[in-house]
């Protein structure tokens, strides 16, 4: 993961962000408005904007007399680095020990373990 920058996100920065990768810039009133879970302030979630903000997670423009916020953090770079992040501090990088965990402890329907076989049978194609 070298050269990849490494995203440490509380749950309403991770909910933030989602909403803004699937509806576009949004104001923070729609971002309030479209955030799930519990309903939050108006105040609550323009100040976590603004602290994304301040750590390049997003970025705003004006537009007439509203913010308008952008994701600046990519889907791909954010589930890179939280999923990494996981398998290091919890199964020592072993990819083998995260997987036979979640087997063992989540529901895993036929169709999933055969895409999981899928995935392993074409990495070793590419791997060689």
């Amino acid at each position: 993961m070298k050269g990849h920058r490494k995203y440490r996100l509380g749950d309403l920065q991770l909910r933030i962000l989602q909403v803004l990768w699937r509806h576009g810039p949004a104001s923070v009133a729609e971002v309030q408005a479209k955030l799930e879970g519990q309903p939050l302030a108006y105040t609550t979630v323009a100040t976590m904007l603004r602290k994304m903000e301040d750590r390049g997670l997003v970025q705003h423009t004006q537009e007439q007399r509203r913010f308008v916020y952008r994701p600046l953090a990519t889907v791909e770079d954010v589930t890179r680095s939280i999923a990494s992040d996981l398998v290091d501090r919890l199964f020592a990088g072993s990819i083998a020990a995260a997987v036979n965990h979640l087997l063992d402890y989540r529901q895993v329907s036929r169709h999933e373990l055969e895409e999981l076989e899928r995935l392993i049978q074409q990495r070793k194609k590419r791997e060689g």
